[in-house]
Order: C-alpha cells, then sequence, then structure tokens
C-alpha cells in the first residue's frame, strides 16, 4: 500500500463520484479506477460498492477512510515539518560561552531567537572557556560558540559581538577602590587572581598589558571560573583584571574600579564554517539585523599595547 493509493482512495471517498475525483486529482479516470481495484485486490476487500448510478463506501471503505486520513494528515504534518526544519524555522542549536559572556550576553541572543526563529530550541553550556569552546566546536558537541578571539584552530568562522575595556576587582576597603579609573602600572605591588587554564586570553591580555606598564603580575592564585575568581577577590587574597562584562556578575566584598589604560579584549560568535545548518543560517541573519553581531569584517584580536617594559623592570 503506497501513500499514493491512499490518497486517490479518500478522493474518491469524500466525492463518491470518479470522475469528479478523477478531476479533483488531475488524472484520467481509468488509471483512477485501476489504481482503486489493485488497492482493494492488496487489501483482499472490496472498499466501493459501484452502480451505473452512484458509488457508496462499504463497511470496509468505511473503516479504512477513517485511517486513511488520519495516515495522510500525519504524512502532511510531517512534510511540513521537515519544510520548517529546511527552512530553518526550528531545530537544535547548542551554544556554549564564557561564564561571563553567559551573563550578560545569552539572554539577549536568547531573545533575538525567541523573537525571530521562534521553533528554535537553543540549549546552553555556559562556563566553556576558550580553548574548551574551539575543541568543542571541532568535535561537533556544540554548534556556537560565545568566545574571544582570535581563534586558533582552522574551520571556523566568528563574528565580533563587543569589544571590551577592561575593569579592576578588588576588595572592598581596598587602596584603590574608589571611583577613579586605575592604572595598571598602579597594581605592580599588588597579588593577582587570574584564570587558571591554559591559553586564556584574558589572562594573556592582561599580562601582555602589564608588560608593557612595567611589570609582571604576581599571580598567586588561580580559578577556573569567573564566579571563583570574584570569591577569591572578595576573601582578600588578591585583586583581578576582567573585561567588564564581569559587572553583570555581582559578588559581596568585591568592587569593581575602571582601568584607565587603553586595553581591551573581543567576544565573538563562532561556528563550523562548513555547517549545512539551515537553522544556524537563519539565526546567524537574525543575530546581524538586529546588532547582535557586527557585519561580515575580520576580526583583529585582543588589543594590547607593545608588551615593552618600561625601564627594563619586571
Amino acid at each position: 500500500m503506497e501513500i499514493r493509493q491512499l490518497h486517490y482512495f479518500v478522493t474518491v471517498a469524500r466525492t463518491l463520484h470518479f470522475g469528479r475525483a478523477a478531476d479533483e486529482l488531475h488524472m484520467a479516470q481509468s488509471p483512477l479506477s485501476q489504481a482503486i481495484r489493485q488497492l482493494e485486490h492488496q487489501l483482499g476487500a472490496t472498499l466501493f460498492t459501484r452502480t451505473t448510478r452512484r458509488v457508496e463506501l462499504t463497511p470496509a471503505g468505511e473503516a479504512l477512510l477513517r485511517d486513511a486520513e488520519r495516515v495522510l494528515e500525519s504524512v502532511e504534518a510531517a512534510r511540513a515539518r521537515v519544510r520548517l526544519v529546511g527552512d530553518g524555522h526550528t531545530g537544535l542549536l547548542r551554544v556554549g560561552a564564557t561564564g561571563l559572556a553567559a551573563f550578560r550576553h545569552l539572554p539577549q541572543l536568547a531573545r533575538i531567537a525567541t523573537r525571530e526563529v521562534p521553533g528554535l530550541v537553543l540549549r546552553f553550556r555556559p562556563d566553556l572557556l576558550t580553548p574548551a569552546q574551539e575543541t568543542a566546536l571541532e568535535e561537533d558537541r556544540i554548534d556556537l560558540a560565545v568566545l574571544r578571539p582570535p581563534l586558533r584552530r582552522t574551520g571556523a568562522s566568528s563574528r565580533l559581538i563587543a569589544r571590551e575595556r577592561l575593569v579592576l576587582a578588588t576588595p572592598t576597603s581596598h587602596r584603590l577602590d574608589g571611583e577613579e579609573p586605575v592604572r595598571l602600572l598602579e597594581l605592580r605591588d599588588e597579588d593577582f587572581v587570574v584564570y587558571g587554564v591554559r591559553d586564556s586570553v584574558v589572562d594573556t591580555v592582561v599580562t601582555q598589558a602589564c608588560l608593557a606598564a612595567g611589570f609582571l603580575p604576581r599571580r598567586t592564585h588561580q580559578a577556573a571560573e569567573s564566579s571563583i575568581v570574584l570569591t577569591l577577590v572578595a576573601a582578600g587574597l588578591g585583586v583581578a583584571v576582567l573585561p567588564e562584562s564581569v559587572l553583570a556578575l555581582r559578588v559581596d566584598g568585591v568592587r569593581f574600579v575602571p582601568v584607565a589604560d587603553d586595553v581591551h579584549v573581543d567576544l565573538a560568535l563562532a561556528w563550523r564554517r562548513d555547517d549545512p545548518s539551515p537553522a544556524l543560517a537563519r539565526l546567524l541573519d537574525a543575530l546581524e539585523a538586529n546588532g547582535f553581531i557586527a557585519p561580515d569584517t575580520a576580526l583583529t584580536g585582543p588589543s594590547t599595547p607593545d608588551a615593552v617594559p618600561h625601564g627594563g623592570a619586571l
């Protein structure tokens, strides 16, 4: 039994007239009658009683009609769902993000996706630092990554989300806990709490900026997540220099002070260059149209002063 045969049968059953049914199906009456006889032979039952004046459903035909209509409705619903997926109107995308981005930028991404691609489901994996996200992209464990460029692996495309300045996180009552911006050189005698992750973009930028200011930061404590970094700062174990998106994360006992030095880190959205997902393409278009990602321009990566110590002091 084929879907085509059920479609023919339901059309005849609704019209109870082979001629009108053939017209609706845009076919000749003879092949339609032949198809119905073939279906009856396959089922071993007569579906219609035919006379020269009328066509009527048999009890077997009435039983088949109910099931056939459900089957055809299910087939049409499946076709519609496939079209939606193919057009990018629905689907599942797995999104990774650095801890800070999860607090500040993912809510906006989710709002745009819900409004512009309402059938799309986003599954978030926060607290993945950039190196881990690049690996997850490459291994097809996530589809989108909110991370810090530049990308170290080939095969991915990226677009700028934001360019963030640095802020200083200090314990309350710290000597630099004030309203005025702080220059990095003022931190030369401070203990630093840093990300304890290899190839951290933020740590690299901060270290290079401190070297350019004339000293090597004293890295006394490490943590894998931004919230733990701030917890150690609140405990008085040191200061931390972080992207300004950390302002979305409040921890008792921590104050934030602007950094005066002209240093920034970028935040970007990355995806596999060869990903064929229509849903991904549709979401990227929506994110660009709503200003979440910049137009298709090359990313230059983090900006730091030349890492040349002043007066030779480290």
